[in-house]
């Protein structure tokens, strides 16, 4: 909740920042598909080889590894909008209407007309 708390404050005093990262890696899934809703507005998970001192220091995320389907999910299922970005913040990729194979496959159910 601490950090939950550290994003919405920087997000009211540090008004001239354009963005908010959260490092998905570090804080951990749950952590950072809530952490959209109390200011931040950027997800970041590039994986190295530094990653690896999240997760000795305790992480969330013990083994970090995210598809581009699994980041884009995570983030649609708080409402928002998966925009891949530059460094720059220009559009790299809009994902808002693209529908990953993994979504589209058999869920074990068929969904029935609502009569």
């Amino acid at each position: 909740m601490e950090d939950l708390r550290n994003y919405a404050i920087s997000r009211i005093y540090l008004d001239n920042f354009d963005h908010i990262k959260a490092y998905w890696p570090m804080i951990g899934r749950d952590m950072a598909q809530l952490s959209l809703a109390y200011g931040v507005d950027d997800i970041d998970g590039t994986i190295d080889d530094t990653t690896k001192i999240y997760s000795m220091a305790g992480s969330e995320e013990q083994h970090p590894a995210l598809t581009t389907a699994q980041l884009v999910q995570l983030i649609r299922r708080v409402g928002r909008k998966p925009i891949e970005r530059d460094t720059l913040y220009n559009v790299i990729q809009d994902y808002s209407d693209i529908i990953f194979e993994e979504e589209q496959e058999y869920k074990g159910y068929v969904a029935l007309p609502v009569v």
